[in-house]
């Protein structure tokens, strides 16, 4: 099976195996990777993962951001925390959404943005 990201987006691919990598640290579940190539001018990817309570998803935001920050990824936004179960880090190439389970199931981006095809964590050498 080829990779869904192309090769010259390696540094693409490297931001989004450090992205992942640190919120599979912080113990994020369901964790889903979006690739949209040219559907959408805004950006390339979304990583979607799930947290167990607002704590959590500020604690996988700040972790997120902490990892992003050390290794050079320009972000966008950073907005303050308001419990309400949804969270985004805008990485530029990518966008990082942070659910609580019923705001995930809720707003279904998985669903509303089903032409994307799905990166498999093994793509980016992450397990």
């Amino acid at each position: 099976m080829s990779p869904v990201i192309p090769s010259s987006k390696s540094e693409l691919k490297q931001n989004l195996a450090l992205a992942c990598s640190s919120l599979l640290n912080k113990k994020a579940e369901d964790l889903k990777l979006l690739y949209f190539g040219d559907q959408s001018p805004l950006t390339d990817c979304f990583v979607i993962a799930t947290g167990t309570s607002d704590p959590h998803l500020k604690a996988l935001r700040d972790t997120l951001e902490k990892a992003l920050k050390e290794n050079a990824v320009a972000t966008l936004s950073r907005e303050r925390f308001k419990p309400g179960g949804w969270l985004i880090l805008d990485a530029l190439d990518f966008v990082v959404h942070l659910f609580s389970k019923e705001q995930r199931e809720n707003y279904a981006l998985e669903h509303l943005w089903k032409d994307a095809k799905e990166i498999k964590l093994s793509e980016l050498g992450v397990e």
